[in-house]
């Protein structure tokens, strides 16, 4: 892959993903892990890529640039692992399109295959040295709080919220927030920071494109929830548990029916589209402003590293055409 200053964003992904899924078959041998990777966005991947591509310049060698897409294929097992895991936490049916695999393997072979895939991706990190390897271990350790945070609170008898108002600062979209930025965001930061590490960056401008992914990463995560909500999808997750708390009692989960979720959903769908919105462009204006650093070498990819906030959570929010 070249350094081509004609080559739109979608183009860099496109050849990026391409790359990305042959190294995902060179490294991984487990066909049922493959199978479960199948149709992926690789947003992880891509963003990475876009990263060390924006530290190199486009001027790394064949090998470097190898490592950086092999690197990255450790970021989408994580990514993946967690995905199967969720859908046994949340008794997800469906994944990607299919049946959810521990639905069609069953709940004990679903648990260890997340952990192999786990395991696979530790390896991969850990020969690419020790830097690459604690970024692996502490994000899994950030996405793991931010899983046991949710369960946390989702068991938790709700607060009264004295005159409950959809804003993001009511304490209910704090606590949905706070979890969306350890489960989501962290990949995305870790994959923007391990792409620059792959290319020898050192020093500020690794937090700098860290803070960018997870900018990224929040406003991704609040885009894919909104699309599900204005599709009539019932989130089984921390938005159930808000909506709930929405006219202050306390629901067990069990009465917890389609209908009466349904029409917490109408009842409040305005005001909540327009918080979703609202927070998702303050979080691409973030992103934005950090690809615009100083510390950032200019070049064609950092114009794309500017364009690429927008285009992602647009390429997402098209389904319910909405525009941020």
């Amino acid at each position: 892959m070249t350094d081509d200053s004609l080559m739109t964003l979608e183009r860099f992904f496109q050849v990026t993903k391409e790359d990305v899924e042959k190294k995902i078959i060179s490294k991984v041998k487990d066909q049922q892990i493959v199978k479960i990777l199948q149709a992926g966005k690789r947003l992880r991947p891509l963003i990475a890529q876009l990263s060390f591509k924006v530290c190199t310049g486009g001027k790394e060698t064949p090998y470097q640039y190898q490592q950086s897409i092999e690197g990255s294929v450790a970021i989408e097992l994580a990514h993946t692992a967690s995905l199967v895991h969720d859908d046994i936490i949340d008794k997800d049916t469906m994944r990607r399109g299919n049946v959810a695999f521990h639905i069609d393997a069953g709940i004990p072979r679903a648990l260890l295959i997340g952990h192999r895939m786990l395991s696979i991706g530790f390896n991969i990190a850990l020969s690419h040295g020790p830097i690459i390897a604690k970024l692996y271990v502490d994000t899994w350790d950030e996405v793991l709080n931010g899983e046991l945070e949710e369960v946390d609170y989702n068991q938790t008898e709700p607060a009264p919220e004295n005159g409950f108002g959809i804003s993001s600062k009511s304490s209910i979209f704090k606590e949905y927030f706070k979890i969306i930025n350890m489960k989501t965001a962290s990949l995305y930061a870790t994959a923007c920071k391990a792409g620059a590490v792959e290319a020898e960056a050192k020093g500020e401008i690794l937090e700098i494109l860290s803070a960018y992914g997870r900018e990224i990463g929040l406003a991704y995560q609040l885009a894919d929830d909104l699309v599900d909500l204005e599709n009539g999808e019932m989130i089984d997750s921390v938005i159930i548990p808000l909506l709930t708390r929405l006219e202050n009692k306390k629901l067990d989960s069990n009465s917890l029916k389609a209908k009466a979720i349904q029409r917490k959903l109408t009842k409040n769908s305005d005001k909540i589209k327009e918080l979703y919105i609202e927070e998702i462009n303050r979080h691409i204006k973030r992103a934005e402003q950090l690809s615009r650093s100083d510390l950032i070498p200019p070049s064609h990819y950092a114009v794309l590293l500017q364009n690429a906030p927008s285009f992602i959570i647009n390429r997402m929010l098209k389904e319910i055409n909405v525009t941020v």
